[in-house]
């Protein structure tokens, strides 16, 4: 039987940040019995680490309904988890998207925080007919976006529909079509959408509607601060090394934060934050 942690990533407390499912030791799981522990454990992605050489592991993520290519918040809880049962340093996780290295140690408080290094991130220009759908999805309009930071679809493990609105009361009022946005993001393969504000050059409040993945909304996603990152980099805003914060689930009372790293000349972006057991009960 397999051994299931749960963690909460993106935050210091268990009832924050966005809960994930870890097993440390997935050898002899199945694609099927894998896909049945996600849907059972019902967090937004279940981690299934298989050990394959000294601080090295492939590393596969499940939703409760389907497979992901990759999925930040998951990976920083498996790389913490791993962290306090060994030892702090660096990691190695090959996902289906790529790999990921990854950094750990301790915080002033004696905290574990994860530092993963994404695959190259890419962002073009979201198609007229990709954003007026999704806004009708959302229930929203033109007027409600920012126009200072154009839709993209960004890329960091997975593609993400970024959209950019003009004031926090937007981001806030979320009452999307369920089943609309699902037949879209289908389409368009997108993993969750990217919606943000901008509340100065320093921190950027997010949500992130997973239909897809059977869950509402995520609390906190690292494979979408990542690819946010890239997007600001194909933008022109990291003309030199920036760091900003990603403040997010505030809207559903898990708040987390995430701190994001991008260099002008390199397409890989650092996500960064911690993780802490869900006790279980």
């Amino acid at each position: 039987m397999a051994d299931i942690h749960r963690y909460a990533a993106f935050t210091s407390t268990p009832t924050g940040g966005n809960p994930a499912g870890v097993v440390l030791d997935a050898r002899g799981l199945d694609e099927t019995r894998m896909q049945q522990i996600a849907a059972e454990v019902g967090y937004s992605e279940t981690a299934f680490a298989f050990p394959t050489g000294p601080r090295r592991f492939d590393l596969r993520f499940f939703s409760p309904l389907a497979e992901v290519a990759f999925c930040g918040h998951a990976t920083v809880a498996t790389a913490v988890a791993l962290a306090e049962r060994t030892t702090t340093g660096d990691l190695h996780f090959d996902t289906p998207a790529g790999e990921i290295a990854i950094s750990t140690g301790t915080d002033s408080s004696g905290a574990v925080r994860a530092s993963l290094r994404s695959v190259a991130t890419t962002s073009r220009a979201a198609a007229d007919v990709e954003v007026r759908d999704a806004l009708k999805a959302l229930r929203w309009n033109d007027d409600d976006l920012d126009g200072a930071l154009p839709p993209h679809v960004a890329f960091g493990g997975n593609e993400h529909l970024v959209l950019a609105v003009r004031t926090r009361e937007r981001l806030a009022d979320l009452d999307y079509d369920f089943d609309a946005l699902t037949t879209l993001m289908l389409e368009r393969n997108w993993t969750t959408l990217q919606l943000v504000w901008r509340q100065d050059d320093e921190v950027f409040h997010s949500r992130n509607p997973f239909p897809v993945g059977g869950v509402v909304e995520d609390a906190a996603t690292g494979a979408a601060a990542a690819a946010l990152g890239g997007y600001l980099r194909t933008l022109g805003h990291a003309t030199e090394p920036r760091r900003f914060t990603v403040i997010q689930g505030e809207d559903m009372g898990r708040p987390s934060r995430i701190t994001v790293d991008v260099s002008p000349d390199d397409p890989r972006v650092t996500v960064t934050g911690g993780a802490v057991p869900i006790p279980v009960g």
